[in-house]
């Protein structure tokens, strides 16, 4: 015997957004207020009032950085004090929760060790909260008695022979050029695929005076030229074409590596943000198996955010492409290694994107008289 019964229940699949933290940045850096806080800061705040009416470091790059992020630009500030530790900033940071891009360190390093610290610092956000940042470093500008070419030695040897993957280090040259890059690469107005290079995103705002050696020399372009070689991420400007523009945001990778320049990483890391939730909801949940229609449909789920990714838009004649080329079959494989642990392998392609411009011209001094 028994009696009927009739329930009704909601299926949560897994099919919402997840939640970007893309173009939202962590500066820390000594200011002359609210040390110790952590203060939310967008296009609207009254910086003197949340920073302090002194001069500071901090201030200056987050001034330059709000002028070029658009108007949806928005950040965290962790001020600290003149002997304070970025270190602690982040950690507290990470504690109460805010999860960001990147972490911008406004205090100027002297030495490789200094930047292979903050890179250590970004693994260990991977390895502890799954939070994948990449680190923008500084160093400082010309000052004292030297000439451009002592300078230059003294920068290159900062980031020689220094692995570090996740730190992009940009050199002061004119006070505020680490805040004008982090503004540029947090504009909604681009794609975090685009690279600072990008002239049709417009010339930098606000970048400081051009700086002169101790012989009066205006900042040569062959200076700029030789630390983009040294892995530094530098501005640029075109003979003849006005405005000022940047090079590429140069990563401490080593060579032949594949995230040399931020946009790649940056691309890989959105994938993997997008791609973490769905693992997690899978944990321990047999619909994930190793039968034929299983497989397809995690495949099909992981390839989701891929093509949200990928998608392009067509505007009066013009395509404007998605981050990515758009997934192929084979791009996503899962392969189970146990009954109960599996692993996805997931390929994404940047498109192409021209960097290097040439124009090769030809006379035609034929006399065709056949028209």
């Amino acid at each position: 015997m028994a009696l009927g019964q009739v329930s009704v229940n909601n299926l949560n699949l897994g099919q919402g957004a997840v939640t970007e933290i893309e173009r939202y940045f962590l500066f820390i850096g000594p200011a002359s207020k609210s040390v110790g806080q952590l203060i939310a800061l967008n296009t609207q705040s009254d910086l003197d009032g949340a920073l302090g009416v002194a001069a500071s470091d901090l201030k200056t790059q987050i001034t330059a950085a709000r002028l070029n992020g658009g108007d949806r630009w928005a950040c965290i500030a962790a001020p600290i004090g003149a002997d304070g530790k970025w270190s602690d900033a982040l950690a507290k940071a990470q504690q109460q929760g805010f999860s960001v891009e990147a972490i911008v360190i406004t205090k100027p390093v002297a030495t490789g060790a200094e930047l292979t610290a903050m890179h250590d610092a970004a693994i260990e956000l991977n390895n502890v909260y799954g939070r994948r940042a990449f680190v923008m470093a500084a160093t400082g500008g010309l000052s004292g008695p030297l000439t451009w070419n002592q300078y230059l030695v003294e920068q290159k040897a900062i980031t020689k022979d220094l692995s570090a993957p996740r730190v992009l280090v940009v050199p002061q040259l004119h006070g505020n050029d680490q805040g004008v890059l982090a503004g540029r690469l947090a504009n909604s107005a681009v794609s975090v695929a685009d690279s600072p290079m990008r002239v049709a995103t417009g010339s930098l705002l606000g970048l400081g005076a051009v700086p002169v050696d101790s012989e009066g020399v205006p900042l040569p372009s062959s200076i700029r030229a030789e630390l983009d070689k040294a892995r530094f991420s530098v501005s640029q400007t075109y003979p003849d074409y006005p405005g000022v523009y940047w090079g590429d945001g140069n990563m401490l990778d080593a060579p032949a590596s594949d995230f040399q320049v931020v946009e790649y990483l940056r691309l890989a890391d959105k994938a993997a943000r997008q791609v973490r939730p769905l693992l997690i909801r899978r944990v321990a949940d047999r619909r994930l198996n190793n039968t034929p229609n299983s497989m397809a449909a995690a495949i099909s789920a992981f390839m989701k955010p891929l093509r949200v990714m990928a998608k392009s838009t067509v505007f009066a004649g013009e395509v404007f492409p998605g981050e990515i080329e758009s997934p192929k079959d084979g791009d996503i494989q899962l392969v189970w290694h146990t009954k109960t642990k599996v692993e996805v392998y997931i390929k994404i392609r940047p498109l192409n994107c021209p960097k290097d411009l040439t124009a090769n011209i030809a006379l035609d001094l034929s006399n065709d008289d056949s028209e």
